[in-house]
């Protein structure tokens, strides 16, 4: 029963009477977000925080971050880094805020049809945000980018499906794939075990929330080997549902390994990265960092329930895939010429023990060769 009741609490669809305590890293100083009162429609009935460092250029670029259950939008700032990121390399930041009126745990409803959908609830909410700091910081249509994690990973992976048009890459970390759960009861189902769809059907999932013709986001996927809320399986979904998406199901995967963790990368034709999935061996639900990285660009946040201190600074990781950090754009959405980062990796060593089942599920999931 603490079992199902954590699991429950971890993804936001537990109903319960009590106010759940938001957990996230104190607070020392002075507060970085700031709130925006009114951004227009907004049915899902979201709050606003924004960050937008002093002096941003026009034509920055434009993360929304999407916190998980049971933390709020300065918490998990403050515990992921994003913030001195962007005031360090000059990007905006938006931070939607769940509000316990709507769900007791302060989860995204990636679970409910009608607020993933492109109108008429949270999504619809988060894309008036986004128009809202365009207008007021003239943010880069083409550099627009969502992360975030647990449900707020799952509806990341929602604004992928349903605002292919407006998103040039997004980090689904804990997540879920679009359209997993239609309602509570088939939530606490896929957390556990994900449904045995096809890819091609994972992938109708995304094609059916938007008519969209044009070229799709980027995605970077990152799940915990040792996560018991949302189970790694997801992950695998996931990858399932994007590959077939972006039409990488034969193309074959780069392999890395290293620092307990394994790294697959695909790419498209002209040698850019377009899919990618870390799996981080050992790590519980939750954002991986890594406050005590060698390289001390890569020390952001500070660990924190749902922050997990994995020696992985994925904030890092997804902000210069994405040619957030001054260098090349390596996940970037448009079209990019193959660089020396793009030459294949060394062959990977013979396959044994945990490698070898990793590969023989991708293979039989269509996804490696």
């Amino acid at each position: 029963m603490t079992k199902l009741i954590q699991r429950l609490a971890g993804m936001g669809v537990a109903k319960t009477r009590l106010r759940p305590k938001l957990f996230g890293p104190a607070h020392s100083g002075p507060a970085r977000l700031l709130t925006v009162a009114d951004f227009g429609a907004n049915p899902g009935r979201l709050g606003m925080r924004r960050f937008v460092p002093e002096g941003l250029a026009a034509g920055a670029p434009l993360v929304v971050v999407l916190h998980g259950c049971q933390q709020d939008a300065e918490g998990y700032d403050a515990g992921t880094g994003w913030s001195q990121l962007a005031a360090r390399h000059g990007f905006a930041l938006l931070y939607p805020a769940q509000q316990t009126a709507n769900n007791p745990m302060n989860c995204f409803k990636w679970y409910e049809p009608g607020a993933t959908a492109r109108q008429g609830g949270e999504v619809e909410s988060i894309l008036a945000m986004v128009a809202r700091m365009q207008r007021d910081h003239a943010i880069d249509p083409s550099r627009i980018f969502v992360t975030g994690l647990s449900a707020g990973g799952a509806m990341a992976s929602s604004l992928l499906a349903s605002a292919p048009d407006v998103f040039a890459g997004g980090a689904i970390i804990a997540g879920l794939p679009h359209g997993a759960a239609a309602s509570v009861g088939e939530a606490l189902q896929v957390m556990r075990q994900p449904h045995a769809l096809s890819p091609a059907a994972w992938g109708d999932k995304v094609r059916s929330a938007h008519g969209f013709t044009g070229r799709r986001p980027s995605v970077s996927i990152w799940h915990g080997t040792a996560d018991t809320t949302v189970v790694p399986d997801n992950a695998e979904a996931s990858l399932a549902q994007w590959a077939n998406v972006l039409g990488l199901e034969s193309r074959e995967a780069e392999f890395r390994a290293g620092a307990g963790h394994t790294h697959r990368l695909w790419r498209d034709e002209t040698g850019g990265i377009r899919l990618e999935a870390w799996s981080i061996a050992g790590m519980a639900h939750g954002t991986p960092i890594a406050p005590h990285a060698a390289n001390a660009a890569q020390r952001l946040g500070a660990p924190a329930p749902y922050i997990l201190d994995a020696g992985l600074a994925s904030t890092w990781h997804i902000a210069e895939g994405w040619g957030l950090l001054d260098t090349p754009a390596r996940m970037d959405a448009r079209p990019a010429q193959p660089t020396a980062d793009a030459a294949p990796a060394d062959p990977a060593p013979p396959e044994s023990g945990v490698t070898a089942v990793i590969h023989q599920a991708l293979r039989a999931a269509g996804l490696m060769k």
